[in-house]
């Protein structure tokens, strides 16, 4: 397998409404030291390991979705931080910024950061997204299951010392659970000079621990709720994800929202997600997909055949998804089964 990516771009990845792609979302591994409770049941059974991508495959399909003018790569999971050949995958994908990657980041939950944060930056990360639902120990626990808020905090710092100053929190909020931190987590990113983006819930996958539908929590009733206190100013600011930011005063803080539900993104979605097993998937909220970890292991080194399988794909991507508020579970597949 080439270790590199082809210097020209061969092609470039439209769907067929006119979206050119532009993102990519790699999860790397459907494990988690967590077991957060929109994302995945209490007991769980993960993939064995022989169906994962390698980290080979892993780095092939990166380089082939930048030699096809893909701009921008996030490192999903499950928890990344947990996946064995962490270091050599990241300097790999790190090396594809030679070849027209420009912006390598990855959304972790903040753990594993302590160990991981210096190699991540040497190896050419320049942003991270970290997951942060509440700052009481206690609901910490209770919606991670097996978190401890400490371990993310520590993560926090020791991004921060590591040279990190694109930091983003991500907060879900779920209406009776958290709803009430909304300022606190506001002043936290604040005081720490973090962005924070507040997400609506995804129905994805059958959640043992609540119904969705009564714990749905809408974007504007979060900025209701900062505006109580700051007033939020859009921003002009571009950017290939799916957040829309707004300015607080007397603040550099960007506050964010990802709104699935209340604001579909879909006509300016530049996305698509290749899970851990390397199914392609074409949209968050749809089950349309290609079978890439086929391609590559029926066709071990064929770059052509991936990228025609990549390219053929984009046809798949429909218009849009239809996430319903109301509890009800359009796709089967968890959060960690579809990569953050």
């Amino acid at each position: 397998m080439e270790t590199e990516a082809s210097e020209q771009t061969s092609s470039e990845l439209v769907d067929s409404f006119g979206r050119r792609i532009r993102y990519l979302r790699l999860s790397i591994t459907d494990r988690c030291d967590f077991r957060c409770v929109y994302c995945m049941s209490e007991e769980m059974t993960f993939l064995p390991r022989q169906q994962l991508l390698s980290i080979e495959e892993l780095l092939m399909v990166a380089q082939r979705f930048v030699a096809l003018g893909v701009e921008k790569i996030r490192i999903t999971g499950g928890e990344p931080l947990v996946r064995q050949g962490l270091e050599t995958l990241m300097r790999g994908l790190g090396a594809l910024k030679q070849h027209g990657l420009k912006e390598l980041a990855i959304t972790t939950n903040g753990s594993q950061l302590p160990r991981h944060a210096a190699m991540l930056r040497q190896a050419g990360v320049d942003r991270l997204n970290i997951s942060l639902d509440s700052l009481d120990p206690a609901r910490f626990k209770q919606l991670t299951r097996t978190g401890k808020l400490e371990q993310v905090i520590g993560g926090i710092e020791a991004a921060q010392a590591a040279g990190f100053s694109d930091i983003k929190l991500n907060a879900v909020v779920l209406k009776g659970r958290n709803e009430d931190e909304v300022l606190d987590l506001v002043e936290f990113a604040r005081e720490r000079k973090l962005d924070i983006s507040f997400i609506e819930e995804m129905p994805l996958g059958e959640v043992s621990d609540h119904g969705r539908g009564e714990t749905y929590f809408s974007s504007d009733d979060v900025q209701a709720a900062i505006e109580t206190r700051y007033p939020l100013w859009p921003t002009a600011q571009s950017t290939l994800g799916p957040s829309r930011y707004f300015r607080m005063p007397g603040s550099s803080t960007r506050v964010g929202f990802i709104s699935p539900h209340s604001h579909n993104f879909c006509a300016s979605c530049n996305r698509v997600r290749v899970t851990a097993e390397g199914r392609l998937l074409l949209c968050l909220g749809n089950e349309h997909s290609k079978d890439l970890r086929a391609v590559l292991r029926r066709h071990p080194g064929d770059e052509q055949r991936l990228e025609k399988s990549i390219i053929d794909a984009m046809q798949l991507k429909p218009w849009r998804h239809h996430f319903t508020t109301d509890g009800d579970v359009q796709v089967v597949r968890f959060m960690n089964m579809t990569g953050g």
